[in-house]
């Protein structure tokens, strides 16, 4: 599979907050998000053809638990079944993200499903020339109720990148869609839109606000205020 990076740091969102992880990012998406953080493996994808082991003998370099798979869309490569099944005989907790647009029976400790609202559609991007295939893909139900309700995944998390407070009334509309997530049953986490500290502050002050309202969970996104928007962190 193509390989974008492979590097430790720590997982700036959801559950894991904090945590020391590898990450495995691989390269090529199915999406074009308006705001995409690493175009590099979705609009230009970029990266090394690697092999299953090869993947293996790099994350054995660092000495921690947490693994994250993480993209572009890792569910576009067939090997990362496989590749989650080695990482969990050496013992490692895995986390997958993804869009939630893509199946395949792949067994992990948790996916961070984030599935993309219509501020994701890049409409004034490149002349909106992706605008229509993006929109058409989003948003898969059947594939989102398959996460939903499989028993290989140990636990899961739902993130929802907000831009503005309309926004929440259409996630719910989403989740309406979609019984099998419950605030009960899963983690759902609001995330401010942004790529520098700045504009996450900004919105993420009003963001703060809904969720204590709405009783959501607030999503930070710690490796954005730490290290800028920059590769390898």
């Amino acid at each position: 599979m193509i390989i974008s990076e492979i590097f430790l740091s720590i997982q700036g969102e959801g559950q894991w907050l904090g945590m020391p992880s590898v990450f495995i990012r691989t390269s090529g998406c199915n999406l074009r998000c308006r705001w995409c953080d690493t175009p590099y493996a979705s609009w230009n994808p970029q990266g090394t053809e690697m092999s299953v082991q090869a993947i293996l003998d790099q994350v054995a370099r660092h000495s921690v638990e947490h693994v994250v798979i993480t993209g572009g869309e890792p569910l576009i490569h067939a090997e990362v079944v496989e590749l989650a099944a080695q990482l969990k005989l050496q013992q490692k907790y895995i986390t997958l993200e993804t869009a939630g647009t893509l199946w395949r029976d792949i067994s992990v400790d948790l996916a961070s499903i984030s599935p993309k609202l219509s501020n994701s559609t890049p409409h004034d991007r490149q002349g909106g020339t992706f605008a229509k295939a993006h929109e058409s893909t989003r948003i898969d139900i059947p594939t989102m109720t398959q996460f939903a309700r499989s028993t290989a995944i140990k636990n899961r998390q739902w993130k929802f990148v907000i831009c503005r407070p309309e926004d929440i009334t259409e996630m719910e509309v989403l989740l309406a869609q979609l019984p099998e997530i419950t605030r009960q049953q899963d983690n759902i986490f609001l995330m401010p839109e942004g790529i520098d500290a700045a504009e996450l502050q900004k919105k993420g002050v009003w963001l703060a606000e809904l969720c204590k309202t709405r009783g959501y969970r607030f999503g930070a996104r710690l490796h954005i205020s730490l290290y800028g928007n920059q590769r390898g962190v």
